[in-house]
């Protein structure tokens, strides 16, 4: 996922990245930040519908399946209206 930093936080990553001593960074898409190795936190925004999919693990099956109860409801009332379906 893209994550849009200015032009000088972007050159302070890179740099972070390099180093080959401490290169690592943590991502927290909760709090939606990302900590240098130095302590520093960068914020960045993530649309909302992407951070949720994101944090429960959802794939396009996993957002049906959050509807199973609506699509449980739709073919049991067409089951009834439509028998021969």
């Amino acid at each position: 996922m893209p994550i849009v930093v200015s032009p000088d936080e972007r050159d302070a990553l890179l740099a972070d990245a390099a180093d080959t001593e401490n290169p690592e960074l943590s991502i927290d898409l909760v709090a939606q930040t990302i900590r240098r190795p130095n302590g520093v936190t960068i914020s960045f925004e993530v649309d909302a519908f992407r951070k949720k999919c994101l944090l429960e693990g959802l794939d396009d099956i996993g957002l049906t399946m959050e509807k199973s109860g609506s699509i449980d409801d739709f073919e049991a009332n067409r089951t009834q209206q439509q028998p021969w379906l």
